[in-house]
């Protein structure tokens, strides 16, 4: 009987990047860092140091740790709040999506734990200097971690602030996301089908036992170690249905298991279903769609007629350009990813969805609008240009739907006229007559 690994590498790399998110992770290990650099002073009083290094006056250090933790307390929660406003800023400015991106700034949680960790170290070691827990040496020690710490806290200071101050502006927000799509994209470019075999989009739901995932929500990950080891003990093959970021439910297959089951071999669905992580949200790491969501959002938020921001969608645009760019780049054969997982059929992306889920918002709620209309067509001829034939022809579709919408919406011949223009690149070939007999 299968069982599956509740510690594979693959899901490890997966729990690993999920730490970004959480705030609490960075301030504490830097929390128990401090109280450890308190008890490791204490040796130097062990280790005969008393006779070389100065005397430094109990007073002094009292001085200057009273000093840090009144000041790192205010500057924390002074972080804290600003920390706070940025990521309402990014959900409102921006798109709610992006919050876990803002969340994820290492700049800004490594400030958020230094500071927390300067007011963590100074409470400890005054509660240790006021007790007489330090002889000569033990002074110099905890003295010259202090001068240290302030060190790291200035400079710190200096670099969040710069930071904090373009925190959750949706430019940066825009950046951050573009990153984290292309980052996501770049993955899936040298490794098409997840290291698996290539399944078909389209292959019939019918073929194959279904085995459907037990709660409702998004793919966020999917272990394909622990599906080839389920496979070889059941010695049967595997067709993921669920992508991550696809929204399934109870009576939705996750994968298709063709072999001896489907002549009633008895096998534990749950050790299959265990390799889909599923939750409510999704996430940007491994759901390349999400990525290209998340910016048509914001672009789309800044069409609306309460902001009113065509710089913005002009500008995500050009992301766009950068991103399928990316992805219609060629993958050397030594760069690609090898076939490990033989028992394992996976889907590749469809370019269509890609650009569904870039390009349609954008067409729709700005194809009133001049400057949006053609910068869009002018980024769909660029695409179109490429190699990959493929894109080359969801570009010119793409096209032609948006001419459609600005034609319907827009009342001004001329600016339907223009618009026209810069879409004479998708226009389909006529038709021929056919010749009389």
């Amino acid at each position: 009987m299968a069982q599956s690994k509740l510690f594979t590498m693959d899901r490890l790399r997966f729990a690993f990047s999920r730490i970004n998110e959480h705030l609490w992770v960075k301030p504490l290990l830097l929390c128990v860092l401090s109280i450890g650099g308190t008890f490791i002073a204490m040796l130097a009083d062990n280790i005969g140091l008393s006779r070389v290094v100065p005397d430094i006056t109990l007073d002094s250090v009292e001085s200057l740790l009273t000093i840090m933790a009144s000041s790192m307390l205010v500057i924390a929660t002074f972080a804290v709040g600003s920390m706070v406003a940025a990521y309402a800023s990014a959900s409102t400015g921006a798109t709610p999506r992006s919050i876990p991106l803002v969340i994820a700034d290492d700049v800004t949680q490594n400030a958020l734990s230094a500071f927390i960790g300067a007011f963590i170290f100074s409470i400890v070691s005054l509660i240790t200097v006021k007790n007489d827990m330090f002889d000569a040496a033990g002074r110099f020690a905890i003295f010259a971690l202090t001068l240290l710490v302030f060190a790291i806290v200035i400079i710190t200071f200096v670099r969040w602030v710069d930071r904090i101050a373009r925190l959750g502006r949706v430019v940066n927000t825009i950046e951050k996301a573009e990153k984290a799509a292309g980052d996501a994209l770049e993955r899936r470019r040298h490794a098409p089908t997840l290291g698996a075999l290539t399944a078909s989009p389209y292959q019939a739901a019918d073929k194959g036992a279904p085995i459907c995932s037990s709660t409702v929500g998004y793919v966020q990950h999917i272990d394909l170690e622990t599906l080839q080891s389920c496979a070889e003990a059941h010695d049967c093959h595997v067709t993921v249905a669920a992508l991550p970021g696809t929204f399934v439910h109870t009576r939705l297959p996750l994968l298709l298991v063709e072999g001896d089951i489907e002549e009633g071999k008895a096998f534990e669905t749950e050790a299959f279903a265990s390799a889909f992580t599923i939750s409510s949200s999704r996430t940007f790491e491994d759901d390349p769609r999400f990525g290209l969501i998340a910016l048509s959002e914001i672009a789309d938020k800044a069409l609306s007629p309460g902001i009113n921001d065509p710089g913005t969608a002009i500008n995500v645009i050009g992301t766009f350009v950068r991103l399928f760019t990316l992805w219609q780049s060629p993958v050397e054969k030594n760069q690609l990813q090898a076939i490990t997982y033989d028992r394992i059929s996976v889907p590749e992306l469809m370019i269509d969805d890609l650009f569904d889920d870039a390009f349609t918002p954008i067409a729709r709620d700005g194809a009133g609008i001049i400057e949006v209309s053609i910068r869009l067509q002018k980024a769909l001829f660029v695409l179109a240009q490429g190699d990959d034939q493929t894109m080359a022809a969801a570009a010119k579709k793409h096209s032609r739907m948006a001419l459609a919408r600005s034609e319907s919406v827009m009342s001004l011949q001329d600016d339907i006229d223009a618009v026209r223009r810069t879409a004479e690149f998708s226009a389909l070939p006529p038709l021929t007559e056919p010749s009389s007999p």
